[in-house]
């Protein structure tokens, strides 16, 4: 496979991509502490890559490289190849072999989120097994949330409010009742949304990213003038001026994403969050997005799940549960291994450990 370089800013053409694969997004990802490259390929058929290069410092290795592909090798819907398990794994491992000598010396994999979308739980433990036989490595941590609910905006809102559950219905009415409002913010309402979102990481004992991080991503949408890039926005729901909840959205033409989300642990019962949603549903058909992304939840209806209120919350909107199988592995270096490890005890540490002691 040929693959030919693209500079990052004049990438983008390709508009069907997911957004982590736009040159938008690889161009944020820039800002912190990731190398951005991108490629394309005419072989077996039109595609571009982003692809980001995290290097770091291990003693004794040495600094190492790590590739990584969200949500790639995107390819068109009109694609032969991408329902194809066959053919779309082996697209993805030719890719591998012809990319590996445009990396540094010492990058011990490549790492991807694949973009295929499954609809049963049977499906996606059947694909990931063909994986493993093709020697992909799948790891239990997966980068980006593999499961999602899609909502098809195609529809009328009319029909998007039929198809929820009535209670879902009934508290985006409770909220505009008893005056809830909703306004878009702007990067200079970051302080509203990360003391919301500090207090949700520790209620639910989630980590997040620094203030800055979500700022920067507010700013590069606002002084982007280019309308094939995605639009980011702020919404803060109120209440007699207060902020009860707010999130962060991605508006593009293939499709709209709920990335981050944070509340306050007060007036919980006026239903801020339901209206938050919907406001943002009907702001991103109006964008003209085929589809609103809730992006991430657990895979089941399972009660004792840590995260069970969010399973609910969004599957009560009515869209399509979607199960991807997560982030996979292919190894280039002998010190693949060494660093899985690695990561594991680095993962068990801050997702029990340190868990543990917060609720001590």
């Amino acid at each position: 496979m040929e693959l030919e370089s693209i500079n990052i800013e004049a990438a983008g053409q390709f508009q069907q991509q997911h957004f982590l694969q736009s040159s938008f997004w690889a161009s944020f990802k820039e800002k912190h502490n990731w190398k951005a490259l991108r490629f394309s390929s005419n072989n077996p058929e039109y595609f571009e890559c982003s692809v980001l290069i995290r290097s770091f410092f291990i003693p004794i290795l040495g600094e190492i490289s790590l590739a990584y592909i969200p949500m790639g090798i995107d390819l068109k819907e009109t694609s032969k190849i991408k329902n194809n398990f066959n053919d779309y794994s082996n697209l993805v491992k030719d890719f591998s072999k012809s990319l590996k000598k445009n990396l540094p010396t010492k990058t011990i994999c490549i790492r991807f989120d694949l973009p295929v979308d499954l609809y049963t739980l049977e499906d996606r433990k059947i694909y990931i097994t063909n994986l493993k036989k093709m020697g992909f490595k799948k790891i239990k941590d997966n980068i980006q949330p593999p499961d999602t609910v899609l909502l098809n905006l195609s529809l009328s809102e009319e029909e998007l409010l039929e198809k929820m559950k009535s209670k879902w219905r009934y508290n985006i009415r409770l909220a505009q009742k008893k005056g809830v409002e909703i306004h878009q913010g702007s990067s200079n309402d970051i302080d509203i949304f990360y003391d919301l979102y500090k207090t949700t990481a520790i209620r639910d004992g989630i980590a997040i990213h620094s203030k800055d991080y979500y700022k920067d991503l507010l700013i590069k949408s606002e002084t982007c003038n280019n309308d094939c890039n995605p639009k980011i926005s702020l919404y803060i729901a109120t209440y007699e001026n207060k902020p009860l909840a707010a999130i962060i959205t991605l508006f593009s033409p293939r499709e709209s994403v709920y990335l981050y989300g944070a509340s306050s642990n007060e007036n919980r019962n006026l239903m801020p969050a339901y209206l938050l949603q919907w406001t943002a549903i009907c702001d991103a058909k109006k964008y003209g997005s085929k589809y609103y992304d809730f992006y991430g939840m657990p895979p089941t209806d399972d009660e004792k799940h840590p995260m069970h209120g969010l399973y609910r919350f969004k599957t009560g909107f009515g869209g399509t549960i979607v199960h991807r199988p997560g982030t996979i592995d292919i190894p280039l270096s002998f010190l693949y291994y060494i660093y899985a490890f690695a990561e594991k005890i680095r993962n068990f540490w801050f997702k029990k450990i340190k868990k543990l002691l917060r609720k001590k």
